[in-house]
């Protein structure tokens, strides 16, 4: 008796170890999780070091499974990530909750190289990713004017572009900030670094910065872009054979004719749109609602956007990029805030708008091999920025939907590539 006693004990001990050895790590990504944002920290550091994860799209907020190591579980203690430990048998209860609903599993094979578009002299809170990339402990690599046009893109798999104006008027602030030693001090920096590289003007060189962004994307980049990052990239490309610069900004006149000479071909996203030249005026385009210099019309209280819902099975890219524990977001003020619907392209995906409205929030496309996501706003935590504002601490938004987004873009070039049918 006492020897078949200690063989059920052996057998049962073996079990359970094996079940333990077969569990894998569940992060559930719903309401449940006490921090989103550095989930997504630990999904890029198993990929990081080589262990594989699975996306699982509209499971729970799209939770991230991942191959139980050690190291996987001790970085969830440590940056308190909530996570579960799920056996095999859970696992297959999962994939068949998976297979009968609006959901789907993507594998992430590899760490995307990120690169963020930014001057050297640029402030870390400057920029809500930047914010983003280092609260959820992700690594990235600064890059700006030099390095893009000695063509180091191509090292890289993701690229955001900093809140930068491609035009070359210096972000329109010439009416408020022209006589701040911030102010002169950035043109005089700008036009030494455009001299330095060739070019004539600034506008000019951020233009053959622009094209040369675009040829990373025509062979396979994924850029992300947020904030005048978005439109003014647009209409730099557009404006490549006319001038719509005042003198303040360039030292010479505006082309009288430029409205005809815009080429909406050359775009991303944008068609249609009329160019803004006042320097007084705090807008390059009428692609922006509601306009910069007149943000009020919109109440902080009611501003919201809604994301779609996708396909997981059909439609996994936008699906990906909408992931959320949330499907309504606090809206958010920049110098672009949203896209008026009527200026946007055909083929673009809409993937986040204000309902009953023209503002549209959160768009995607494919250009070539490559793709593009434009996120209207500045800073998903900070619903009118100023310049000067202190930084946003994400430790008190670490469920913060509207973060979520852009960390989402971060993760999207780690998936498996035949998995993209847009």
């Amino acid at each position: 008796m006492k020897r078949t006693l200690k063989y059920i004990i052996c057998i049962l001990s073996i079990l359970l170890s094996t079940s333990l050895l077969m569990a894998n790590i569940l992060i559930p990504m719903d309401n449940t999780q006490p921090n989103h944002l550095k989930a997504y920290g630990i999904a890029y550091f198993a990929l990081e070091n080589g262990t594989d994860v699975e996306w699982l799209l509209n499971y729970r907020g799209g939770s991230f499974y991942i191959n139980y190591d050690v190291s996987i579980e001790k970085e969830c203690l440590l940056r308190g990530v909530s996570y579960q430990r799920i056996n095999t048998a859970e696992y297959a209860s999962i994939s068949a909750i998976i297979d009968e609903r609006n959901m789907s599993i993507i594998l992430l094979e590899k760490a995307p190289k990120i690169a963020v578009y930014t001057p050297p002299n640029a402030l870390p809170w400057d920029d809500a990713v930047t914010l983003a990339l280092v609260y959820a402990e992700i690594p990235y690599e600064k890059i700006y004017d030099p390095e893009i046009m000695e063509g180091q893109l191509k090292k890289y798999d993701w690229l955001h572009l900093h809140h930068e104006d491609f035009t070359g008027q210096y972000g329109k602030f010439y009416g408020n900030y022209r006589n701040a030693a911030w102010y002169i001090k950035e043109q005089q920096t700008q036009e030494k670094m455009a001299a330095e590289l060739g070019f004539s003007k600034v506008s000019r060189l951020k233009l053959a910065v622009a094209k040369e962004i675009k040829d990373y994307v025509l062979n396979g980049g994924f850029l992300f872009a947020m904030c005048a990052a978005t439109d003014t990239y647009d209409i730099a490309l557009a404006a490549e054979s006319t001038d719509i610069c005042h003198a303040v900004f360039d030292h010479d006149g505006i082309d009288p004719d430029y409205m005809d000479k815009l080429d909406y071909t050359k775009t991303f996203a944008f068609t249609d749109f009329e160019i803004k030249p006042d320097p007084y005026l705090y807008e390059f385009s009428n692609i922006d609602v509601p306009p910069s210099y007149a943000p009020l019309i919109i109440d902080p209280v009611r501003d919201y956007f809604s994301l779609f819902e996708f396909s997981a099975k059909f439609d996994p890219v936008p699906c990906m990029l909408t992931q959320n524990h949330e499907s309504l977001i606090k809206g958010f003020m920049g110098q672009t805030t949203s896209f008026d619907r009527n200026m946007i392209k055909k083929h673009v995906v809409i993937m986040g708008e204000a309902l009953n409205t023209r503002r549209v929030k959160y768009i995607h496309g494919n250009t070539g091999k490559g793709t593009f996501t434009f996120y209207g706003g500045h800073d998903p935590e900070d619903y009118r920025h100023y310049v000067g504002d202190p930084p946003t601490n994400l430790d008190l938004h670490k469920n913060s939907p509207g973060y979520r987004l852009i960390l989402n873009n971060i993760l999207f070039p780690a998936a498996k590539k035949q998995e993209r049918k847009t």
